[in-house]
């Protein structure tokens, strides 16, 4: 009930009982959030976990397009060589300076692939070799493929293999995919 006092001409409410939340609908609400965290952490590592897998997929899809690229422009042999080192595995951007002569190209970073990812490399001597006219010489249609797999995805039920395959005429095509598919 309120109650209602004089001031001068006005007549103003007053409101002696404060506002606010009470001890127990704070509980209830941090409560609630808990648990809808915990219901979505799952669903957060996961999406984290296909984001990587792309990530990682482009990344080297991205740097054996740019291989044969630079092959084209600078009228010379390169490759995308795949080696492993210590169980991991790594890739470098190699340039043939005379006949079976590869070296680093300046101004390339080996890359390494995250060791959470089982790797596969279906491909001859494990590298991809680019012509000046951007085919690739060491082609075999059997092996021509790069492979990232996830088990943490594997696991989820969700798509965890991410392949690239790599073609004679140096076109390059990237696929998701899951276990068996």
């Amino acid at each position: 009930m309120l109650r209602k006092k004089f001031r001068g001409n006005n007549i103003v409410p007053n409101r002696s009982k404060a506002r606010g939340f009470t001890l127990v609908e704070v509980i209830v609400v941090v409560a609630i959030l808990g648990l809808a965290s915990l219901a979505l952490y799952p669903l957060i590592l996961n999406s984290l976990e296909t984001r990587s897998l792309d990530s990682e997929a482009r990344k080297i899809l991205s740097t054996l397009e740019r291989t044969k690229f630079r092959a084209v422009k600078a009228k010379l042999n390169h490759r995308l060589h795949f080696y492993q080192q210590q169980g991991q595995w790594y890739y470098q951007v190699e340039i043939e300076e005379t006949a079976d002569n590869w070296q680093p190209v300046t101004g390339e970073v080996t890359q390494a692939i995250p060791a959470k990812f089982n790797v596969t490399i279906n491909l001859p001597n494990q590298w991809i070799e680019f012509s000046p006219l951007g085919i690739v010489l060491n082609y075999d249609p059997q092996r021509n493929s790069i492979v990232l797999q996830s088990e943490r995805l594997q696991q989820a039920g969700q798509p965890d293999v991410r392949r690239i395959w790599v073609y004679q005429g140096g076109s390059i095509r990237f696929v998701k995919e899951e276990s068996g598919g």
